[in-house]
């Protein structure tokens, strides 16, 4: 009993003790916090860590949020990129989503740590928040955060590693950040489309669904086309070197309802550019058409549809009967858009894509076809037996049917765009009976097609006829 009781007052004073210690500590506290400068505090805090960082072998590299007035670009980089490599098993996790259509976003709590490997190196990473005691103040930035508002507090990034990886993280990990950043940001950001008012530009969200996997083409085609847009992009200093503008122009070219369109939106996806959809009639003067052109982003890609009747481009400075113009009553010429496509307007951007679309190549200007101005020529002809099967499998998820011998057959006889044959396939859910429809539909077309041959026969027949009797 004696020992007990010993014990029960062993164990007072020791509560005692602590308590007293951590009352005076909190009183020191205090005071320290109202006597002493925070200048002066920050000054040992850091004092004290650089006598702990010299003692220790880990070294520590800090991202902060902004940069004086401006966004750190490297915090942002590596937000993005630790995004990829978060742990769902962490204790703490902050998640969000800032578009209906985007996935969540899970990135790290304050104090929350996690390890990313790179080359063999293991680098650790700790979120840190701390309040701004230069927020609403008027010295220095005044506490703004990089887009001019001011912040209560200040977030930043602790990369820890081991100091023989000093080397490695400077000139290969944050590099591999950067890098990695940008993929993540062109793969997850929202393409823009815009059209011309005036002499501005306006934008609204791309949502276009078209890609070279869905897109009713030849497959040679498709890959070739495919190809060249990924050459077209790993160029940039290849178009330095042997000094010319780094863009591309395709031209598209066949009838209507051949896919121009969605070839267009499926460059678009592929490469993630937005696109410029210039309407030629809404543009009077070469002066507005050179301010619209040079205020165009890079990677980007230039469309003019159906520029074969948009505008009555005249040749050069022409006027029709082939008098120059007169300055004050000139508008959009051939001349004003070739400075653009290939002149010395063309360098005022880079990584751009021109694509001209028209119904009748033949009806083009030469001078737009030349070499150097429409790089590609693509024949966007009407539906073939493997543009049927894409189309087969994009709307029906099928590859193969009982129906498709006879299908393919009548595809090869008769002029049917793609347009023509989706919307058919359309019509019915049910598989069997789309096809069916289709089937009749392609006959319906061959006869159609057979009766107009006829009557032109026939009135061929006559002509004949009416000049032998003339004679």
């Amino acid at each position: 009993m004696a020992t007990y009781d010993k014990a029960i007052e062993s164990y007072k004073k020791a509560v005692t003790t602590a308590a007293s210690l951590a009352a005076s500590a909190m009183l020191v506290r205090g005071v320290v916090n109202e006597l002493v400068p925070y200048e002066v505090r920050d000054l040992l805090t850091s004092g004290l860590g650089y006598l702990r960082s010299r003692m220790s072998s880990q070294h520590t590299v800090v991202i902060e949020e902004t940069e004086g007035w401006a966004a750190n670009q490297l915090y942002d980089a590596a937000r993005a990129y630790l995004a990829t490599r978060i742990n769902t098993d962490m204790q703490c996790l902050r998640v969000s989503r800032v578009d209906e259509g985007k996935s969540l976003i899970f990135s790290m709590e304050e104090g929350e740590e996690m390890a990313d490997i790179h080359d063999g190196a293991e680098f650790r990473w700790r979120l840190v928040c701390r309040d701004n005691p230069g927020a609403g103040a008027g010295n220095g930035n005044g506490g703004r955060g990089g887009n001019g508002s001011y912040r209560v507090e200040v977030r930043s990034f602790e990369m820890s590693f081991h100091k023989k990886h000093k080397d490695k993280a400077i000139t290969s990990y944050l590099p591999h950040i950067l890098a990695t950043a940008k993929k993540i940001k062109e793969q997850d950001r929202t393409l823009k489309i815009y059209m011309n008012e005036g002499e501005s530009w306006f934008a609204i969200d791309l949502h276009h669904p078209s890609t070279f996997s869905t897109l009713a083409m030849d497959h040679k085609m498709k890959q070739s086309v495919m190809d060249d847009l990924d050459r077209f992009v790993k160029r940039k200093e290849y178009y330095k070197r042997i000094g010319k503008a780094w863009k591309r122009g395709y031209l598209l070219y066949g009838p209507p309802g051949t896919g121009k369109s969605s070839l267009i939106a499926a460059m678009a996806n592929y490469l993630k550019f937005d696109v410029y959809d210039l309407e030629l009639t809404e543009v009077n003067w070469n002066s507005t058409l050179r301010r619209l052109l040079i205020g165009m982003t890079n990677r980007s890609i230039l469309v003019i549809e159906d520029i074969d009747c948009s505008i009555n481009l005249q040749q050069r400075d022409e006027g029709q009967d082939g008098t120059k113009s007169n300055p004050s009553e000139d508008k959009v010429t051939l001349s004003g858009l070739l400075n653009f496509v290939d002149g010395l307007w063309s360098t005022s951007g880079e990584e751009r894509i021109i694509i001209f679309t028209t119904n009748y190549k033949e009806r083009l200007d030469p001078a737009l076809l030349r070499p150097g101005r429409m790089d590609m020529h693509i024949h966007m002809g009407y539906c073939c037996p493997e543009s049927f099967r894409i189309l087969a499998s994009n709307y029906h998820s099928i590859s193969d049917h009982d129906t498709y011998p006879e299908i393919q057959e009548l595809i090869k006889e008769v002029m049917v765009t793609p347009a023509e044959v989706a919307e058919v396939l359309m019509r019915n859910d049910n598989t069997d009976i789309a096809l069916e429809g289709l089937i009749q539909f392609l006959k319906g077309k061959k006869s159609d097609a057979k009766d107009s041959k006829g009557e032109n026969v026939d009135h061929v027949a006559k002509e004949d006829a009416k000049e032998m009797m003339t004679k």
